[in-house]
């Protein structure tokens, strides 16, 4: 992994993080054209800064996260962050073997897209317009919502803002909701990830640790950006745009992949022998 791949990583993962696209997936795809998908240290530094991500939401919102006097704030965070935290938990080995195939990434951009399409038909009526308003029961459902951002492309972002809509939250409310709620997913995406690098028996290398806290601060600087121009533009504007975006996207990545420009690699079946999955590890 040179420099100038982790500076574009960067920029991907602080332009997507947010916004209802797929930031996995993009960044799936990124690594992917430039071949170092392959890379354990790539598979790390993806997951790991999503941390200067996650710091961007902490800096804009930095009242609400540390207004200590309103417990109820952090309680429907846990609430909404329990579902993602138990399925993470539970299918940890399946959902690392979905992170290997660029066509679950194509066919959920394109998927996703086509709801996006329609999303604000679906919900018109919003009923929610503060954090207050927020019960626990609706928290909790849009964190079973998050679930589904599990599967590479689908969007964590795009996932819980859809689960807000259907709350009946505004688009406002959804997409700052969707932000709050990505502070302990991603936290906790990023210590298992590191944990398990570490279990793994590796360890990191030369300039990986620069090369890491340079990608935060790339992904902290764009995701910030990133969130304002968001925040302004669903207040006036409906997610069709980004549903217009996800079909293309979808539909050029799926293309990539049949012309073979986008190898769709696949982890090996968690229920298949240690031994087959040591073979598979050698030819990486």
């Amino acid at each position: 992994m040179t420099w100038l791949q982790t500076v574009i990583l960067g920029i991907v993962e602080g332009i997507t993080e947010f916004l209802p696209i797929s930031s996995t997936g993009h960044m799936i795809i990124a690594s992917s054209i430039m071949g170092i998908n392959e890379d354990a240290f790539t598979k790390l530094f993806e997951v790991c800064i999503q941390f200067g991500a996650i710091l961007s939401v902490v800096v804009l919102y930095w009242r609400k996260f540390f207004d200590f006097s309103r417990l109820n704030f952090y309680l429907k965070l846990i609430a909404a962050f329990i579902p993602a935290a138990i399925f993470g938990l539970l299918f940890s080995k399946k959902i690392d073997a979905l992170l290997e195939s660029a066509m679950t990434v194509g066919i959920t951009m394109l998927l996703g897209g086509i709801v996006l399409m329609f999303i604000d038909k679906m919900f018109k009526t919003a009923t929610v317009n503060e954090d207050k308003q927020i019960s626990y029961p609706k928290a909790f459902i849009i964190g079973c919502f998050q679930v589904l951002a599990m599967i590479p492309g689908v969007s964590r972002s795009a996932a819980t803002i859809v689960g807000g809509l259907q709350q009946r939250l505004t688009r406002r409310l959804a997409a700052e909701f969707s932000f709050f709620l990505a502070v302990p997913t991603m936290f906790a995406a990023t210590v298992k990830k590191l944990w398990d690098y570490h279990k793994e028996g590796l360890s990191l290398q030369g300039n990986d640790m620069q090369m890491l806290i340079v990608g935060n601060i790339i992904a902290f600087i764009v995701a910030m950006i990133a969130i304002k121009s968001f925040i302004q533009y669903v207040q006036k504007h409906s997610f069709r745009a980004f549903g217009v975006y996800r079909i293309i996207a979808g539909i050029a990545i799926l293309g990539l992949i049949f012309a073979g420009v986008i190898k769709n690699e696949k982890a090996p079946d968690a229920a298949k022998p240690a031994v087959a999955k040591v073979a598979y590890n050698a030819t990486r």
